[in-house]
């Protein structure tokens, strides 16, 4: 039995705010549905992603700001970056985990799951940049 994983809820403060930075983000709106003042959701998802995100008014009793660590995988977390601050999204600087723990750059030898870069919307719902699948051309 197949159990895919297609929508995970955002707890946010103001769902206005946070469209404009997903939008912002280049995340593809599909839908946006007002009932009135007591429901209201927005789903977005990610570019190529098979797992979209919903947040909105009676759509989650969360605390705003409270989710940590929704992965965003890329092939290459310097492009992807580079990408999201020309968009005017903050995004910290890439860091990797060695012996010595968390490690500020690149993973050296640029191996899968190794490397990432954090960002958070507006109400400091946390999302880390992971890159997986990223070639080196000087192995190739």
């Amino acid at each position: 039995m197949d159990m895919k994983l297609e929508l995970v809820l955002l707890p946010v403060s103001d769902v206005d705010r946070a469209k404009a930075f997903y939008e912002r983000a280049g995340f593809g709106l599909d839908v946006d549905h007002d009932a009135g003042p007591e429901f209201r959701v927005v789903q977005f998802t990610p570019p190529g992603s098979a797992c979209s995100i919903t947040f909105g008014v009676g759509v989650s009793d969360a605390e705003p700001g409270s989710v940590r660590g929704l992965h965003l995988v890329v092939t290459d977390l310097e492009a992807a970056r580079t990408e999201l601050v020309a968009r005017g999204v903050e995004v910290g600087d890439p860091f990797h985990y060695g012996p010595a723990g968390r490690t500020p750059g690149i993973d050296p030898d640029r191996r899968d799951y190794y490397t990432f870069a954090e960002l958070a919307d507006p109400d400091g719902n946390l999302w880390l940049l992971q890159e997986v699948g990223h070639r080196d051309p000087e192995r190739q």
